[in-house]
């Protein structure tokens, strides 16, 4: 369940990191000709295709659960099902209707039971809640846990040790895991980098939040961005999210498409939510090195495409990791 007393720090972010080594991959930092100053972490060749694997991990490793349930868009029941079928545990995943039906089909195929259920967010996640208390498994939501975005943070150390000299990291910022994550991890840093939360414009709950110093919920938003569609600002990621971060910006979905196809032009099959982070440092001021969070790609032609034997974990594509 979500523990939002709990006090999370840098340390718990750097034992996140220990725990989940075996079963996420580092990824590389990718460079695109188009994008000078700009590096891409390639969260999109993460086991599961998203970085979402890396608090799913935390939190399932963490608990020893017997059975796990989760309320997702998506990629967070991928990466709780790619991961229920590693270690043998099984996995029921909550999903709001008008979900994306092929990442739907995938959490099947990889032996999760998806459950659907009318409304928005706000409902399925509810519906994850009630479905726990009732059968005894263990909620692993999609951001708002300790260990979940502990997990999440690691993409920020891994970040901050492969850019010594970074000035700016863009985050796409949905339930506020991995923004919150990487506010933690960057208390590793001795110099100060500006972390820049960007949302989709119809879903700007965490900027309207921090804006009002108090927890804003919105009705259910429409965006390309199918992974960022939250209502709410997690209780355990705002606290963190409104002392550290230096910006939240807004992009619209024609921005977002134009990301992506400048992603996919350059040889990345980034999904709309992966490509909002570019999409928010295309139109940031910027100077110096900066990164932009590539944090899915699980497009339909991906999740369609052959697969390793243990379902969602594709081969990594071979990438010089760009000299720091």
């Amino acid at each position: 369940m979500t523990r939002a007393g709990t006090q999370l720090g840098v340390a718990d972010v750097l034992l996140a990191a220990g725990r989940i080594a075996g079963l996420v991959r580092r990824t590389p930092l990718l460079t695109v000709a188009p994008l000078p100053g700009i590096l891409l972490k390639a969260e999109h060749l993460q086991v599961s295709g998203s970085f979402k694997v890396r608090g799913a991990a935390n939190a399932m490793l963490g608990h020893g659960a017997g059975e796990i349930v989760a309320g997702s868009s998506g990629n967070h029941g991928i990466a709780v099902a790619t991961l229920g079928r590693a270690l043998g545990v099984p996995v029921t995943v909550v999903m709001a209707a008008g979900a994306s039906g092929a990442k739907a089909a995938t959490i099947r195929d990889l032996g999760g039971r998806v459950v659907v259920v009318e409304g928005g967010v706000v409902e399925r996640d509810r519906h994850a809640q009630s479905y726990a208390a009732r059968t005894g498994a263990v909620l692993v939501p999609s951001s708002d846990h300790d260990l979940v975005v502990a997990g999440q943070g690691t993409v920020g150390l891994e970040v901050f040790a492969d850019v010594p000299d970074l000035d700016l990291i863009f985050v796409p910022t949905g339930g506020g895991g991995l923004l919150a994550g990487i506010c933690l991890a960057a208390c590793t840093l001795t110099r100060r980098v500006r972390i820049v939360g960007v949302e989709p414009m119809a879903a700007r709950r965490y900027a309207r939040s921090v804006a009002e110093d108090r927890p804003v919920e919105l009705p259910p938003p429409d965006t390309v961005a199918d992974g960022l569609r939250g209502q709410r600002p997690g209780a355990v990621p705002f606290p963190i999210i409104r002392s550290r971060v230096d910006a939240l910006i807004g992009v619209t979905d024609e921005a977002v498409t134009d990301a992506m196809a400048l992603l996919r032009a350059a040889g990345i099959d980034a999904e709309p939510t992966g490509s909002v982070a570019l999409a928010g440092a295309l139109q940031y001021p910027r100077t110096g090195t900066s990164v932009a969070i590539v944090s899915g790609g699980n497009t339909a032609a991906t999740l369609t495409a052959p697969t390793a034997p243990d379902g969602a974990i594709r081969p990594v594509p071979t990438y010089e990791r760009t000299d720091q």
